[in-house]
């Protein structure tokens, strides 16, 4: 190989190894901020089902439910 094309080279594998670089680190925040999203969801879930218990109960729903 000419020394053009070792430099071509050798410049390919530097700018893939940047992007792959990039690539992971922007993996790594989206995943960061799903786990985060669906940690809040899960939260969100909790609470409307505590609420909706709450609700059965102030209703008289829950001695119904447990009837049928």
């Amino acid at each position: 190989m000419s020394k053009t094309d070792c430099k071509a080279a050798k410049d390919m594998t530097e700018a893939m190894e940047e992007t792959m670089q990039r690539l992971q680190g922007r993996f790594q925040e989206i995943s960061g901020q799903l786990e985060t999203k669906l940690d809040e969801m899960g939260t969100r879930i909790d609470g409307l089902e505590k609420n909706v218990a709450e609700l059965m109960t102030q209703a008289g729903m829950e001695e119904q439910a447990i009837s049928k």
